[in-house]
């Protein structure tokens, strides 16, 4: 059963950046369209971003665009979400999952269970 797994949160000021990795395993991302996920305490998990299979279709919530951006490597198994010019409101847990995919476009919804997160703190 593929699982995913979430890496590569920390802590980071206002500006900064981070690399969010979501690494696959039991078996293969390729066929599969991901997104990246955020929740913080009390709210609701708001979905971000989503590339479809084959990296041609991506997708952003407006808060992130322009700031965040997804991109997979199907040879490392692996989606990552790079996130520049990081704001104080962008601090949640953030995790990844499978996501429907629609004539080779991703659909922000998920799909599968969730992983642990990885946790994302911007503070100065």
């Amino acid at each position: 059963q593929l699982q995913l797994v979430e890496s590569g949160g920390g802590l980071v000021q206002p500006g900064g950046s981070l690399r969010l990795s979501c690494a696959a395993s039991g078996g293969t991302l390729r066929y599969a369209a991901i997104g990246w996920f955020r929740q913080v305490p009390g709210k609701e998990r708001e979905g971000i971003s989503c590339i479809s299979s084959s990296g041609g279709d991506t997708k952003y919530t407006d808060s992130v665009k322009d700031r965040f951006t997804i991109s997979r490597d199907n040879a490392k198994n692996t989606v990552y979400l790079q996130m520049n010019s990081l704001k104080p409101g962008d601090t949640a847990i953030y995790y990844c999952a499978v996501v429907p995919q629609v004539q080779a476009m991703c659909v922000l919804r998920p799909l599968a269970s969730w992983g642990q997160g990885t946790q994302v703190t911007v503070s100065s």
